[in-house]
């Protein structure tokens, strides 16, 4: 056993400038990914062109990765003294000089114009972080920074105080499952992969899988581009644990941003000796390579992520030999994915029993028995507050949705909420007071997923939204299975037909059975969950699908062969602003008198709708 990684460790942060500073005031400016699409770079900027000016004295500038509520970037964090932080919400270029104003006290932010909150406000009031715990705090680009926000410092303990073995019941003991919508408890994964190369002589490889690919779901982005240290250490802890001397992230080609910052912290780790050879003058070695991937969704399986990297072409294949047995290039392979990595180093910094004591169940003695830690969800769809929350598991989803979320925009009605991804389900307000953990969520009919969580409210469409995801999963099956190749075509045919008014008796039965078919008898999850979405909105909706089938209406008024828009004459005014933005010309009448619609001409658009000031448009 090592006896000086700790030493070391202490040394490096000694002589690491860290993110602590003297300064009274320091400016944050959040640039994720989000951020930067909503005007940030510039932002940063713009302060960074005031700062110089002379204005202003004694204020440390700071960039940092996305703070959560992603829905009001770009966003500028201000903390006095070391105190939380202030967080100024919508702060484009020309908002710059007002900001100033208002940190120099010459304004109130009301004065100025900015809206501006603090960690009580209930977005975040909340939420319990732990993956995200440097959120907002420190540059993902600076080791310095991560180190002294206490980075390395779980690899550290455990090469000098802990075995392999140790570490792995540590793991298994805090009961943390995967979150990349498996569930598979973390422990148990890595104690199979060590078994299985002591059987087989293989030299194990640890892969963190950050290919994330759900229709609205940046969480493992967010923490990679935030906090991409925290992954660093949690692979060099789990590789440690399982006798690993080289790991892979495998990230999908869509995340630029996220790399980058990969391959700087890899770097600095790696001139560091946090990574490579000797690591802390120990006799643990360990390296990583970055892989990118091509896109498929289908990656998400863990044999056809495994034959991706390998060179082939992202196929799945039969689960009789698991990866932990026979993973990259044939040797045990531990695979798990970002947001599971990420919480290794603080359950092994603050303790199995600490992570334990979060959620639901009673995961002592088996990892099985509960959901233990947080989950982060993307929150979005038809919500207030939409971006990235970090909640204990056991929180309901009313308590995310309008507690945290701020509930449902422009007076609608929440009607459901999707979670798990395109293979998750949907559920209805019925089940708004339902617990968020693995187990509840999976008999209500959906899943804990990746953590994507999609609200929609009364004008949603399920028959649509169904198709919306089968549409999706059609394009990104690979084909190898019969059940999803086909199964999928033959529900899309269905669904459009439902659509277009041409549903059938006896369609949704058919809807029923396509999907237990392929639940039964598709080669890996993705055919096996795909029909989740189809089935859930039948189980909650059916009334929906019937009087699509039935009355050939929607009632969410989405699909245009199923309705028609007519003008109320009692609350036209005769404004003729309908008439002058309808495309097709549909629309008749003189001014100051009421307006009619020309049915054969309506191509059910909706901007007349849209346009109308006096609530004259209705949908039939």
């Amino acid at each position: 056993m090592n006896t000086n990684a700790i030493d070391r460790l202490k040394t490096l942060l000694e002589s690491s400038a860290g993110y602590a500073s003297d300064t009274a005031v320091s400016l944050t400016v959040h640039l994720g990914t989000c951020g930067i699409a909503a005007g940030a770079g510039k932002t940063l900027e713009a302060v960074k062109t005031y700062h110089t000016s002379g204005s202003v004295q004694s204020i440390e500038l700071k960039s940092s990765g996305c703070a959560g509520l992603c829905s009001y970037e770009p966003m500028v964090s201000v903390s006095r003294n070391g105190e939380q932080p202030v967080m100024y919400l919508n702060v484009t270029e020309d908002k710059v000089n007002d900001l100033f104003d208002c940190i120099r006290g010459l304004r109130t932010a009301e004065e100025c114009h900015l809206q501006a909150i603090t960690h009580d406000d209930p977005f975040y009031f909340k939420q319990q972080t732990v993956v995200f715990t440097n959120r907002g705090l420190i540059d993902p680009e600076s080791l310095d920074d991560a180190l002294a926000s206490g980075a390395y410092e779980g690899l550290a303990s455990i090469l000098d105080d802990m075995d392999p073995a140790e570490v792995i019941t540590e793991i298994t003991k805090s009961g943390l499952r995967g979150r990349g919508g498996g569930g598979f408890p973390a422990g148990v994964k890595w104690s199979s992969c060590v078994s299985a190369s002591e059987r087989t002589g293989g030299i194990p490889v640890i892969v963190c899988n950050a290919d994330e690919g759900d229709p609205g779901a940046y969480m493992d982005r967010s923490i990679l581009e935030s906090d991409p240290h925290s992954i660093i250490e949690g692979m060099a802890i789990g590789a440690y644990a399982i006798g690993a001397d080289e790991g892979y992230i495998y990230i999908r080609k869509e995340y630029p941003l996220a790399m980058e910052i990969l391959e700087k912290a890899i770097q600095q780790a790696l001139e560091r000796n946090l990574l490579g050879k000797a690591i802390l003058g120990t006799d643990f070695s360990f390296d990583i390579v970055i892989h990118r991937g091509a896109g498929a969704f289908v990656c998400g399986d863990s044999s056809a992520l495994m034959t991706s990297m390998s060179g082939m072409p992202g196929e799945p294949r039969a689960k009789y030999i698991h990866t932990v047995e026979s993973g990259y290039k044939g040797r045990p392979t531990v695979l798990n994915n970002v947001e599971t990595l990420a919480n290794v180093p603080r359950i092994i910094t603050r303790g199995a029993e600490w992570f334990a004591s979060i959620g639901t169940g009673d995961v002592s003695e088996n990892p099985w028995n509960g959901s233990s830690g947080t989950k982060v969800f993307s929150l979005v769809g038809d919500i207030r507050n939409a971006g990235l929350v970090e909640i204990p598991m056991g929180i309901t989803l009313r308590e995310i949705i309008f507690d945290i979320g701020g509930g449902i925009p422009d007076e609608k009605e929440f009607k459901a909420v999707q979670t798990g991804g395109p293979s998750g389900g949907v559920l209805p307000a019925e089940k708004l007071d339902l617990a968020v953990d693995f187990d509840t969520l999976t008999e209500a009919g959906s899943m804990m997923g990746s953590g994507g969580m999609i609200v929609m409210d009364d004008e949603t469409c399920m028959v649509q939204i169904a198709r919306y995801f089968i549409d999706f999963l059609q394009d990104e099956s690979c084909g190898k299975c019969t059940p999803c190749r086909e199964g999928l075509v033959a529900i899309r045919l269905i669904l459009d037909r439902i659509i277009e008014g041409d549903g059938k008796d006896g369609d949704i039965e058919l809807l029923e059975e396509y999907g237990r078919i392929m639940n039964e008898s598709s080669l890996c999850a993705l055919g096996q969950t795909a029909a989740n979405p189809v089935l859930s909105t039948i189980r909650y909706f059916r009334d929906e699908y019937e009087t699509h089938i039935r009355d050939r209406k929607c009632k969410a008024g989405k699909c245009k062969a199923l309705i028609e828009y007519n003008i109320i004459a009692d609350n036209c005014t005769g404004c003729t602003l309908c008439a002058k933005n309808c495309p097709a010309d549909a629309i008749e009448g003189i001014l100051k008198e009421p307006h009619v619609i020309d049915q054969e001409k309506c191509i059910r658009c909706g901007m007349c709708r849209e346009v109308c000031n006096f609530n004259a448009v209705e949908v039939l």
